[in-house]
This record gives C-alpha cells, sequence and structure tokens, in this order.
C-alpha cells in the first residue's frame, strides 16, 4: 500500500495467487497422505487382521451341518470295505483250516477217544510224542498245534493223543482228541489239534494223554 491510499492490484493478484497455490499443495498433500493412511490400513487389516482373526478364530463344531465331502465319506466307506474284506478272509481262513484238520483228524477218533477213556491217568507213552504251536496267521486266527508221534518200538502200532488248550491262568479252554492210526515201527505220524474257542486270546496247548493201543 502506497501513502496514497491505494492498493498495488498486482501486489494483491501476486498475493492472493501466492495463498491459493500453498491452499492448493496443502490440500494435494492432504489427499496423498490420507490417501497413504488408507492404503497402510487396508494393508494392516488385510495382514495382521487376518492373522489374528485366525489365531483368534475357534469353531464350534455345533454350528456346522449338511454331509462331508464325497472324498472323505468316499474314503470312510473303501476303509469300511477293507476291514470287512479282511475279517471275512480271515473267517474264511479258520474255516478252511478247521475243515482240513478236522478231516484228518476224525478218522479213527472214536477209537482214540476210547483209548484215552480206558488209560491210565497220562497213558502208557512217555517218550516219542511233541507239540508244536501253529502261528495264527497260518491257521486263519485259531490257536492250533502240531502233534507229532514217533512209533519207538519194533512193531505197528495206533496212537490216541489228547490236546488241552489253556489261557494264560491254567484254566483248560478246549480239549482236542487225536488219532495216529497204524504207524509203522520207527515211522513218523503227524496230526493238527486245533481249538474254536476264545481266538481273541492265546491258548497253549499240551498234550495232556497218550496212550499206545
Amino acid at each position: 500500500m502506497d501513502p496514497g491510499g491505494f492498493v498495488d492490484r498486482r501486489y494483491v493478484g501476486r498475493a492472493a495467487g501466492t495463498r491459493g497455490g500453498r491452499r492448493q499443495a496443502l490440500a494435494a498433500v492432504a489427499l496423498v497422505v490420507g490417501a497413504f493412511g488408507v492404503v497402510v490400513a487396508c494393508d494392516s487389516s488385510g495382514s495382521g487382521g487376518s492373522a489374528a482373526s485366525s489365531s483368534a478364530f475357534s469353531p464350534n463344531p455345533s454350528g456346522f451341518s449338511g454331509s462331508p465331502p464325497s472324498a472323505l465319506s468316499s474314503l470312510a466307506s473303501s476303509a469300511k470295505s477293507e476291514v470287512s474284506s479282511a475279517a471275512a478272509s480271515l473267517s474264511a481262513a479258520a474255516s478252511s483250516f478247521a475243515a482240513s484238520a478236522s478231516a484228518e483228524a476224525s478218522r479213527g477218533r472214536a477209537a482214540a477217544e476210547s483209548a484215552l477213556a480206558t488209560a491210565a491217568g497220562r497213558g502208557n507213552v512217555t517218550s516219542g510224542v511233541t507239540i508244536t504251536g501253529v502261528p495264527k496267521a497260518s491257521s486263519g486266527g485259531l490257536n492250533a498245534a502240531v502233534v507229532t508221534v514217533v512209533n519207538t518200538t519194533s512193531s505197528q502200532a495206533s496212537y490216541a493223543v489228547r490236546v488241552n488248550f489253556s489261557d494264560p491262568s491254567g484254566n483248560v479252554v478246549d480239549t482236542s482228541v487225536l488219532s495216529f492210526e497204524n504207524v509203522a515201527p520207527g515211522a513218523t505220524a503227524k496230526e493238527t489239534a486245533f481249538s474254536t474257542k476264545s481266538p481273541d486270546q492265546t491258548l497253549v496247548p499240551t498234550v495232556a494223554q497218550a496212550e499206545r493201543y
């Protein structure tokens, strides 16, 4: 302003232009800072917020509904089928083993049981009879044993053997009678004794009686 009291319009225009430019610059800076703040806030909520929410999330099983995915259902169904198939296979193996052993032992069993019924104590055979356990993997899961008889005499003879199957406490759970007919002098004969009782337990087979007749 000069002493005459008028205002230099060029000065005022420049001043006004300067102030306006500063206001625009400040507004632009504020806009950039605000945008940067929004980006940072979004990034924080997208990363840290996600981690926080995932670590704190605890699903309530009661809130779920519907059926499991088909892949899981198929896997469960396949597992059940395999278990059922294995059980059926084991049962079939046990039946086959029992049928085979029974067919071999049935010949002369009546005579063997009669001989054992009249035997004194444990019988008249003190040597030449041995017993060997059969692995359950080979017997279809049954408790079984192979009895071997050696005719140590000089003449042909028949043998009757009673096998007891006892539990770990020593209680007799089952009994099997085997017949060995017409064993030649010095010859060896074998028969299989088995039990269909308590297959879930490991029973101990022992020779309870052995009679030569």
